[in-house]
C-alpha cells in the first residue's frame, strides 16, 4: 500500500486496530477520513436482541477467524454479553460453503439469537445469510442496513449517508492542500436502527413498541 499517495476512508471498522493511522485525533500518515465505529456498538446490538427476543439467554455470533477485526469484534461481544448476563456461542464462517454449517451449529447449541460481526463477506453474500436466518427461524441483528433491506430482521450503524457526506469533506480538504495526518478521524455521530417488521410477523416476533419507537425506519 502507497504510504505518499492521500486516501481517504469511507468506513473502516477500525483504523487504529488495522494499522492504518497511528491514533483517531493525529493520523500522522497519508490516510484518513471516517471509521464506522462497529467494535464500539456490540454491547447496544446486543441489547437491542435482547429486548427483542423475550427471555433470550444464549446468543450466536457469526465471525471469521481470518478478519483481524472480527477477531476483536468477537471480543468485545463476548464482553458485552457477559454484562448482559447472556452465553455466547461462536460461530466461525470463513468462506460461503461454512454459512449452512454454522446455522445447523446455532440450532443445535439452541441459539435463541444472533449477531453478525463485520467483515466484508457477509455483506457480499447477505441474501444467503438472510435466508438462512429465516430457515433456521433465527432472529438475527446486523451491522448494516442492506441485511434489513434484503429482509434480516434489525440492523444498528452508523448512516452509510453521513458516511459519503463526511468523505466527500476530506476529499476537498485535502484537495485544498490539507495533509490527510493532520486531519482527525472521524468517528460517526448519527446512528440507524432499522427493523423489518414483516421479518418479526413472520418469527412470530413481537416487537416491543419502545423499540419501534426508537427505530429510524420500519420496513412493513
Amino acid at each position: 500500500m502507497t504510504r505518499t499517495i492521500p486516501i481517504v476512508m469511507a468506513s473502516d471498522f477500525d483504523p487504529v486496530g488495522d494499522g492504518f493511522v497511528a491514533s483517531l485525533g493525529r493520523p500522522g500518515g497519508n490516510i484518513t477520513g471516517v471509521s464506522v465505529l462497529t467494535r464500539d456498538l456490540s454491547e447496544k446490538r446486543l441489547e437491542l436482541l435482547k429486548d427483542t427476543v423475550t427471555g433470550m439467554a444464549r446468543v450466536a455470533v457469526l465471525w471469521n477467524p481470518v478478519e483481524p477485526s472480527a477477531i476483536r469484534q468477537l471480543r468485545d461481544t463476548e464482553d458485552a454479553a457477559r454484562v448482559l448476563g447472556l452465553q455466547v456461542q461462536a460461530l466461525e464462517v470463513r468462506g460461503l460453503d461454512d454459512l449452512e454449517g454454522a446455522f445447523a451449529a446455532a440450532r443445535q447449541g439452541r441459539a435463541e439469537g444472533l449477531i453478525v460481526l463485520a467483515f466484508p463477506y457477509t455483506s457480499e453474500h447477505r441474501a444467503r445469510l438472510v435466508d438462512l436466518a429465516a430457515q433456521s427461524r433465527l432472529p438475527t441483528i446486523y451491522w448494516q442496513r442492506v441485511f434489513v433491506e434484503a429482509g434480516g430482521l434489525m440492523s444498528y450503524a452508523a448512516s452509510v449517508q453521513e458516511h459519503s457526506h463526511r468523505a466527500s469533506y476530506y476529499v476537498d480538504r485535502i484537495l485544498k492542500g490539507a495533509k490527510p495526518g493532520d486531519l482527525p478521524v472521524e468517528q460517526p455521530m448519527k446512528f440507524e436502527l432499522v427493523i423489518n417488521l414483516k421479518t418479526a410477523n413472520t418469527l412470530r416476533l413481537s416487537i416491543p413498541p419502545a423499540l419501534l419507537f426508537q427505530a429510524d425506519e420500519v420496513i412493513k
